[in-house]
């Protein structure tokens, strides 16, 4: 059985399971060209403490919410840890969306323990939305392998940010539902 801080959510095969889920919407992000969180308050924790993972440690973590942008307007959506981006969606040309659903998976593996450029961690994942012609998907995908800033013998919290690339109107973006989970 693993040892962990996160000893009471074990579920019965002796691996993590739940972490973190969101309990509101975030605020909408709309008429800004500034990076802002997506996430809002809930239940359980988005912090590892210092020395808290183990190599191949795995996490999922699941958004969804509305999004509506102009059409060629630009949306970069980043996974950080701590203000260092562990990857990025890099900018995406929206196609136009009015008050549509998103889907952002991201996916977590730590691949070795330590300080800054010993510490290794690989994220991956989706991200996509609904568009107004033809109610068709939409997206992209992502996949980095972060050595330099990331420190596992410090606490490290998961953020998740949106940045549009006009302040319009036009343009907004807020998740609904939230999920953290250890997978392995």
């Amino acid at each position: 059985m693993p040892t962990s801080i996160f000893l009471d959510k074990l579920d019965t095969s002796g691996f993590l399971s739940r972490l973190y889920t969101q309990t509101n919407s975030s605020t909408p992000i709309t008429n800004t060209t500034s990076e802002l969180s997506l996430l809002d308050g809930g239940l359980g924790t988005l912090t590892v403490p210092a020395n808290g993972f183990q190599v191949g440690d795995s996490f999922t973590a699941v958004a969804t919410g509305h999004i509506s942008s102009a059409n060629n307007h630009t949306l970069r959506i980043r996974i950080k840890s701590d203000g260092n981006v562990l990857s990025d969606t890099g900018l995406i040309t929206m196609s136009g969306a009015t008050n549509k659903h998103w889907r952002l998976e991201v996916y977590f593996t730590i691949r070795a323990l330590g300080g800054s450029g010993v510490a290794s961690i690989v994220t991956g994942g989706t991200f996509f939305y609904t568009k107004d012609a033809n109610n068709t998907f939409e997206g992209t995908n992502f996949s980095t392998e972060t050595t330099t800033g990331f420190d596992t013998t410090v606490s490290n919290t998961l953020v998740i940010t949106a940045q549009w690339g006009t302040a319009s109107t036009s343009d907004s973006i807020y998740s609904e539902i939230f999920t953290l989970s250890k997978t392995y």
